[in-house]
């Protein structure tokens, strides 16, 4: 009893010395002290004296972890050893996206921001170089460096909330990291859409003729001109939307505009998402469905199996992008002229795909908060 009083006591007296470490305090430096023999004494022969480690490099292995990586006063390059470094840089400069999209906070747009940025300027030879890539900022940065240096295999039974709201069901927090959408709706004669970002404010919307729809026999060729030519004007995006509609496959009079609305639907999704998704399980499908019906409902719009006309609603959150200080999505001064009389009830139908176009894209955000709330 009188060896082990002693024995903490000069723990304590030792802890309280300045400039070294005890063993309830943190070592000045980040690297583990050189080990110093210490000796236990047998208390039976008091002979006997079995070596032990210094309570220096005790405590430093007790508190070896790395120091917080502050962005007031730290690098992300001083954050890491150089072989912790390599090991990062090896990943980001090399790895493919579905493999990208094994890391932590990489699934979804992250992992082919990566891509882009490494194809467009070379690659990464700092990691502080790695924040100039959209949506990888520093605090999120350091979250994907760490996973990367200890990578953790997820179990089988992960939950994934998925978007049922959108054919394929998707995995939420892929869209919820996406900046922009555009909401693609195709008429009899027309394909309009509705550019909107994640802050709900119109960035573009507008239609395009599309003069050899349902002419015909519905040759190829031609429809092909006519979608590329959209194609052409149509904004870039993170997601594309694009409405499917609920035809009847009983109503035999409606087969021609079934054919037709899947024909350029098809094309849509091959010209608009030409990477082979069946290779890249890791990587969110590009293009999207959204069920007409599911905007209707989201609305009000359905009567019985069939949707009431959304004009009413449009020249709604139209007039309330300018007279709410907070609407439910905000138009540009420009857009909000451009289509002032438009939509009107008189209009006979005119201008419904713009109308549905912005729908949807409105039911697409306001769906996908509701889902995570």
């Amino acid at each position: 009893m009188w060896l082990a009083r002693r024995f903490l006591s000069s723990v304590v007296q030792r802890s309280q010395y300045a400039g070294q470490s005890g063993l309830f305090h943190r070592p000045r430096h980040g690297c583990l002290p050189k080990l110093e023999p210490r000796y236990l004494q047998c208390t039976s022969c008091w002979q006997s004296r079995v070596p032990v480690a210094g309570f220096e490099t005790l405590n430093a292995s007790i508190t070896s972890t790395s120091e917080p990586c502050d962005e007031a006063n730290r690098s992300l390059d001083a954050c890491y050893t150089s072989d912790q470094k390599d090991t990062i840089l090896q990943m980001l400069n090399n790895a493919s996206p579905s493999e990208l999209a094994g890391v932590k906070l990489l699934r979804g747009r992250k992992s082919v921001n990566i891509v882009e940025y490494r194809t467009k300027n070379g690659p990464f030879k700092t990691l502080e170089s790695v924040v100039n890539v959209p949506l990888l900022k520093h605090k999120s940065a350091v979250t994907v460096f760490n996973s990367i240096l200890n990578p953790v295999k997820r179990g089988r039974n992960v939950k994934i909330q998925l978007a049922k709201f959108l054919r394929p069901e998707v995995d939420r927090s892929w869209l919820e990291e996406a900046n922009a959408i555009v909401s693609i709706v195709c008429g009899a004669n027309k394909i309009a859409w509705a550019h909107v970002g994640r802050e709900m404010t119109v960035l573009d919307w507008q239609e395009v003729e599309c003069p050899h729809f349902l002419k015909g026999t519905y040759l190829a060729s031609a429809y092909l001109n006519d979608v590329s030519a959209v194609l052409k004007v149509l904004p870039s995006a993170d997601f594309y939307i694009i409405e499917k509609s609920s035809i009847s496959m009983q109503n035999t009079a409606l087969y021609p505009i079934m054919a037709h609305m899947r024909t350029v639907e098809a094309m849509l999704f091959s010209l608009l998402e030409p990477r082979n998704l069946a290779q890249e399980s890791n990587i969110p499908p590009k293009v999207l469905n959204m069920m007409r019906s599911a905007v209707g409902r989201h609305f009000e719009l359905m009567v019985g199996d069939s949707r009431a006309s959304g004009a009413r609603v449009v020249r709604q959150l139209m007039s309330d992008s300018m007279t709410q200080e907070i609407p439910r999505i905000n138009f540009p001064p420009n857009l909000l002229m451009k289509y002032r009389n438009a939509f009107q009830m008189s209009s006979k139908g005119e201008g419904e795909e713009l109308c549905n176009a912005l729908l949807q894209a409105v039911a697409f955000y306001e769906l996908l908060r509701k889902s995570s709330a």
